[in-house]
């Protein structure tokens, strides 16, 4: 689920030969200075760079090398006392034994860490599972990417359900982080896949959606005031009404409809309404608004770690920009180049979590419940 970029190879490969450059290098400066210079650094360099990139047993081969290497040298020209020759010596190897022990303590912090982002990506998708593929008439995709790569676990969430009504899409952003933002994903998404199938409608459905948080608020003591709202937008492609789409927003980012051709309509929402938790604060009901989706046309559903990622100048990526005039074979396709576009604009940072969702129309491959 989460994206990562992952051209580094190349810099892994050339890091991995550092170790033998600076054992040469070492070498070449040795024979190429006078006399009374030494360059003992570099032999003791090279051991601990390799305890970094290299197995224990690559690490303990450059080591011996290394120390092999001063001793040569030393041998060879036989230019300073006795006992600094055999403390340049003594140094690298001592060096080479301590690089053997680092590289024992990084391998274990490793895999302690391969170990907790294995456990964190099984809970990620054991609370936000993947949507289904294909729910009827709609193709889907779906893409997740952290922040924190360490973190995997974030407060972003979507959902898909094929109910008797049509099919229904969530998307939302916890506002807040640590267990209060997952307990409160695991409330959303619980209700809301228990609840899509038999609700009439979007506005009933979204008020059993804020029903559960004040619910839930009241029994648990870690869904407080700020980390049980949560900005969300509802949809519908009712199944009596083939070509349209109903959306509701509750104080998220606005969904884009991107044609074939390259158009991409914004769907504001005709009355704003207050996050999921704040129901209080609205000042009229929410309503779901109808929007015509042409064959092929495809919904776009995000959170702000979309709109709100950064360039280095501090302006923010303008997914409608970004996306007017190109067209994509598929959903995947179009989240595949979205998160690889806004990594490139962020220069490879990201400042929070993101969730994309995107169901594109396709009646042709319709296929019945």
């Amino acid at each position: 689920m989460p994206f990562s970029p992952g051209p580094a190879a190349p810099a892994v490969r050339i890091w991995r030969w550092l170790p033998e450059a600076l054992i040469l290098a070492g070498g070449l400066l040795d024979f190429a200075t006078p006399t009374h210079l030494t360059f003992t650094p570099f032999f003791a360099a090279a051991p601990m760079t390799a305890a970094a990139v290299r197995s224990f047993r690559g690490t303990m081969l450059i080591g011996i090398a290394s120390t092999l290497a001063i001793a040569a040298l030393v041998a060879f020209w036989d230019r300073l006392p006795g006992e600094q020759e055999v403390l340049n010596v003594a140094t690298v190897a001592t060096v080479s034994a301590l690089a053997l022990v680092t590289n024992r303590l990084v391998t274990n912090r490793t895999r302690q860490a391969v170990s907790a982002r294995a456990v964190a990506e099984a809970v990620q998708h054991a609370v936000v599972p993947e949507p289904p593929r294909r729910a009827g008439e709609l193709t889907i995709a779906a893409r997740y990417r952290a922040a924190d790569e360490e973190a995997l676990i974030g407060g972003d969430l979507y959902a898909v359900v094929e109910s008797r009504h049509g099919v229904r899409l969530m998307i939302g952003d916890v506002r807040g982080k640590g267990l209060g933002s997952a307990e409160t994903v695991a409330v959303i998404l619980g209700t809301f896949h228990e609840v899509a199938e038999d609700a009439p409608d979007l506005p009933a459905l979204e008020q059993r959606l804020e029903a559960a948080l004040f619910r839930e608020r009241g029994q648990r003591p870690t869904l407080d005031g700020l980390e049980g709202f949560v900005t969300g937008v509802l949809a519908e492609f009712p199944a009596a009404e083939p070509g349209l789409l109903r959306v509701l927003n509750r104080g998220h980012p606005p969904p884009l409809l991107l044609t074939a051709a390259g158009e991409v309509r914004v769907l504001s929402p005709a009355v704003h309404a207050p996050p999921f938790g704040l129901g209080e604060l609205a000042a009229e009901p929410s309503r779901a608004d109808p929007v015509e989706v042409p064959p092929d046309g495809t919904l776009l559903l995000y959170t702000d770690g979309l709109s709100e990622t950064r360039n280095a100048a501090g302006l923010f990526y303008d997914p409608v920009a970004a996306l007017r005039g190109k067209s994509f074979p598929g959903p995947g396709e179009l989240l595949e180049w979205l998160l690889a576009d806004s990594v490139r604009y962020a220069a490879g940072g990201a400042a929070d979590d993101m969730a994309l969702l995107a169901a594109r129309r396709d009646p042709d491959g319709y296929h019945p419940r």
